[in-house]
């Protein structure tokens, strides 16, 4: 394989980029639009919600596998085809008629999708010499970002101007272009060139036992808050399922086979395993906060999908020159784990910043957390990805890179499971507590009840009615204002996690970059 250089280089980073991008946009995308599709689809918010959890099971188990899956079929062939199967599923998701439909429809993409991120990582790495291979690294880096901060911008903008089907018609063109692009730039490595499938022995066996594992264990942390979980009966089986297949795996992998379909020796890299830990942090970071912020921002401030979407734009933006600040901080040999830290204090600085808004927050105030944001997550994921691989044997990194991006969607999955289940908690907790506060003899609360009922009957409203309507508004208060001391809470408990794991950045081999790979990423982010 001839390393691209030039035009040729950047025509294959672009490829790249853009495919990684649209597969993180489709997981966060769907989730301002699921009342939307709820409603055309004669649905509830619940069922619907399998619209989520199909992508995220499907993509989590194929992600572990990427490695072998290009052993077996060649990097180039099984990139092409993963980029088929989820334009055409996108195709099949905007068609969708029922729910069903678009279930099925959303597992396929989220397998096509499952390929994307790990091997358009490798390809970064491809086009870029050993000495550049921080340019990959911030490069890719952006798209990781940026895809999960474009999903609900872009979600809200189609859901309030079109039909929420365009949310998936939008990857089509992407991915033709990204296919022709592919089949035109993209080389196949020698060992691609020769491969005797006949001669590979799959691991049918621990293929399955992670397809239940990861998928089961994917299943409960999506499903298990709305399946009041472990009150449910299939989540009591998942659950089991996953405590057994798991552990069984990993011995299978270590002990019982000679063809692993993941090598989980790879592991034994002490760089690798403290990195996934921290971006299993991140993740939960990143996807919690990408869910959280616009719940708050509608339903407590009251602003459109499409205001919360436009927010997020200057955050994302940022991001852009904080990765030339990263490159030239470390072409000045600064230690890639300062930035890390100072990466981490920036993104629990935003946690614990939003944890004090209410329901006045202003634009503004939304701006400025999220600028902080997005200064975290350029100044982690740079650095952190980058160190996560870096002391990996060539051999290994399709794996180190494939575990990287599984703990990055598992850290996710957690952030959207605990963040689901300490809201309900949070939010019944704080509405007890403001009730027990409203006693008839509260002089404050008759003030309120009269004023409530006296702005119903100048609408014309009866008095009985206005009576009891003002009890309902009273309600409708308390039950908001419950909801959003429980998103603050959550806020407060995510920059919590970011402080508890912070003494594993000291664990992170720190290791020191030459001059010109420190030189090529500052150029890189430019």
């Amino acid at each position: 394989m001839n390393q691209p250089t030039g035009f040729r280089r950047w025509i294959v980073v672009i490829t790249a980029i853009s495919a990684a991008i649209i597969e993180l946009i489709d997981i966060s995308i769907v989730n301002v639009g699921l009342t939307d599709i709820a409603g055309n689809l004669g649905v509830t918010i619940e069922d619907v919600s399998w619209v989520v959890t199909a992508y995220a099971v499907a993509n989590v188990i194929v992600i572990p596998m990427t490695s072998f899956l290009q052993g077996y079929f060649g990097r180039k062939n099984y990139y092409i085809a993963s980029i088929i199967l989820f334009t055409v599923a996108s195709y099949g998701c905007g068609l969708a008629d029922n729910l069903w439909m678009l279930v099925a429809f959303r597992f396929l993409q989220g397998i096509g999708g499952g390929a994307l991120l790990s091997t358009s990582q490798g390809l970064m790495y491809d086009a870029f010499p050993p000495s550049q291979r921080a340019v990959a690294s911030a490069l890719f880096g952006m798209g990781i970002v940026l895809g999960p901060t474009l999903g609900p911008t872009l979600g809200g903008y189609i859901i309030d101007n079109y039909h929420w089907s365009w949310m998936f018609y939008i990857n089509v063109p992407i991915g033709i272009l990204a296919v022709f692009l592919s089949l035109a730039f993209i080389d196949k490595k020698e060992e691609e060139l020769n491969i005797n499938r006949s001669a590979i022995k799959v691991d049918t066996f621990g293929i399955l036992l992670l397809a239940v594992g990861i998928g089961c264990l994917q299943y409960v942390l999506e499903r298990g808050e709305a399946d009041d979980w472990f009150d449910s009966s299939l989540i009591r089986w998942l659950t089991i399922a996953t405590v057994i297949s798991l552990p069984l795996f990993v011995w299978w992998e270590l002990r019982g086979t000679r063809s692993p379909v993941v090598d989980l020796r790879t592991l034994k890299n002490r760089n690798l395993v403290v990195g996934s830990l921290l971006i299993v942090v991140v993740g939960y970071g990143l996807f919690t906060s990408v869910l959280l912020y616009p719940l708050f921002a509608q339903r407590i401030v009251g602003m459109t999908a499409t205001q919360t979407g436009k927010l997020l734009m200057p955050g994302g933006l940022i991001t852009l020159p904080m990765f030339a600040i990263t490159g030239r901080l470390l072409a000045k040999g600064v230690s890639p784990r300062l930035i890390v830290i100072f990466g981490y204090i920036a993104f629990a600085t935003f946690c614990f910043t939003m944890s004090t808004y209410n329901a006045d927050a202003s634009s503004g105030d939304f701006i400025y957390a999220l600028i902080i944001r997005g200064i975290g997550l350029a100044l982690v994921n740079v650095p952190l990805i980058n160190q996560s691989v870096s002391t990996l044997e060539p051999r290994q990194l399709p794996t180190g890179i494939a575990i990287v991006n599984m703990m990055r969607q598992l850290g996710g999955a957690f952030g959207v499971a605990i963040t689901n289940t300490y809201v309900t908690q949070r939010t019944a907790l704080h509405r007890t507590e403001l009730v027990s506060n409203l006693q008839p003899e509260n002089p404050a609360l008759t003030e309120r009840l009269t004023a409530l009922t006296q702005g119903l009957i100048a609408r014309g409203i009866n008095s009985l009615d206005a009576v009891q309507g003002a009890y309902k508004n009273l309600d409708l208060i308390v039950t908001r204002q419950a909801l959003m001391v429980s998103y603050l809470d959550t806020f407060r408990l995510a920059g919590l996690f970011f402080v508890v794991s912070f003494p594993l950045l000291f664990l992170l081999k720190n290791k020191k970059m030459d001059a010109a790979t420190a030189k090529a990423v500052a150029d890189a982010a430019h």
